[in-house]
């Protein structure tokens, strides 16, 4: 599977933005599917994932309540709403593909194995 992220800009703070993870090649429907940030200098870090099969999701407490994960199947594409942005919120934004028809909800980077390119949000106060 590929993966194309878009949606990314800058927002003022308490704005909201809608990232989308667009799939080519294979369904996204068989994968459980993340979103990652890397803000400046910091480590790439988990933000949001969504299973495969339940359509279970799990959040950063950092971002809990305020981002939504969805799917999209018939588009092939997974969506991070981000709502109440935060310039903390500051970062590229990574979609990714965990392994086919892998269990759970997985929120460790070396869970998934295919990237998107990153999309840049900013945040001002």
């Amino acid at each position: 599977v590929q993966l194309q992220a878009s949606g990314g800009g800058l927002v003022q703070a308490g704005g909201s933005l809608r990232l989308s993870c667009a799939a080519s090649g294979r369904a996204v429907a068989k994968y459980p599917m993340g979103w990652f940030r890397q803000a400046p200098g910091k480590e790439r870090e988990f933000v949001a994932a969504v299973s495969w099969s339940s359509g279970s999701t799990s959040y950063a407490d950092s971002v809990k309540g305020r981002f939504t994960i969805s799917r999209d199947n018939a588009r092939n594409t997974v969506i991070l709403q981000m709502n109440s942005l935060k310039p903390e919120d500051t970062a590229v934004y990574y979609c990714a593909a965990s392994r086919e028809f892998a269990s759970g909800v997985p929120q460790a980077l070396d869970q998934y194995v295919t990237w998107g390119q990153g999309t840049l949000v900013t945040v001002s106060s």
